[in-house]
């Protein structure tokens, strides 16, 4: 059997022919090599719309605002060094159109306000770590997606014809539709990235859970070493298992944790217990690393 947390790829398993019965059309399951069954709910293309309406909002919004200060400052400068206004007014909107989204997206959170506000996030679908690649990616796709046909309608739409206007509204409506007629609601930039929208999971380490989880008896006893064999990842993996309690997964789990970091198990000891003990303990070492300025992703970081 593979220690608990093995790196490898997380196999994104699909359901075969839809969802089983009682679960909602957007339910995927994502499958990680801990053996735990983390459900994962599609955004919806409402939910996505109107987040994008919600960004564009912002930028819009932003745009304005800067627009209004450098017209301050060029009636404040009485008309000189217009062409310095007028470049520092262009770079922002360069990173308002080309860097809002992925710099956001490259958060911790992989979301923009507007994804935030809807309570969705981007993710890879393959169920592994989301790269700045794909990130890159599925963003510069929106160029071609909306921002060159939009554009191309907005300053030549009174100097082309009928047929091309029609054709440009075209363009943008099967991009913009896209999601919709597809079963995970991708976008062609997620196609091409290898990515999908989420909704997020309200993942907390709540005070209950770390009260829940700490031993009245005190006979978990856990060495530096113990709790350095793993990272965050681990944790909320772990928190995971504890919030569902599934028993076949908390005695799985609780194997390989002993495996991986030597622990004999007395006749009497409950994987339970064991768990809630070590998750309370990985966490109070985490804590403390971070205070000291160290945070430690995985069990293969090795700071």
């Amino acid at each position: 059997m593979k220690p608990w947390g093995k790196k490898a790829k997380a196999a994104a398993a699909v359901l075969p022919g839809g969802p089983p019965p009682g679960d909602a059309p957007r339910d995927r399951s994502l499958v990680t090599p801990e053996g735990v069954d983390l459900r994962l709910r599609l955004g919806d293309g409402g939910e996505r719309a109107t987040a994008l309406m919600i960004d564009l909002a912002i930028m819009l919004g932003v745009l304005i605002a800067f627009t209004l200060l450098t017209l301050l400052a060029f009636v404040g400068s009485r008309g000189k060094g217009g062409e310095v206004i007028a470049t520092v007014w262009m770079l922002v909107f360069f990173v308002l159109r080309n860097l809002y989204f992925i710099l956001f997206e490259l958060t911790p959170g992989a979301a923009t306000p507007g994804k935030r506000a809807m309570g969705l996030r981007v993710a890879a679908r393959n169920g592994g770590r989301l790269t700045a690649d794909a990130i890159f990616a599925r963003n510069a796709m929106r160029e071609i997606e909306l921002y060159l046909p939009m554009g191309f309608l907005i300053v030549n739409g009174g100097q082309v014809g009928a047929w091309i206007s029609l054709a440009g509204l075209a363009w943008c409506g099967v991009f913009l539709l896209f999601p919709l007629f597809n079963r995970d609601r991708l976008r062609v930039g997620d196609l091409v990235a290898g990515t999908w929208v989420v909704k997020a999971p309200t993942r907390k380490l709540v005070p209950d859970l770390v009260q829940s989880s700490r031993p009245s008896h005190g006979r978990f006893v856990f060495t530096q070493a113990h709790l350095d064999a793993y990272g965050v990842k681990e944790l909320h993996v772990l928190e995971d298992v504890l919030r569902r309690y599934e028993t076949k997964t908390v005695a799985l789990v609780a194997a390989r944790i002993r495996l991986k970091i030597g622990w004999k198990a007395s006749p009497d000891e409950s994987d339970g217990d064991f768990l809630a003990a070590y998750y309370a303990g990985l966490r109070g070492r985490l804590e403390s690393r971070l205070l000291l300025g160290k945070r430690r992703k995985d069990k293969h970081d090795k700071s």
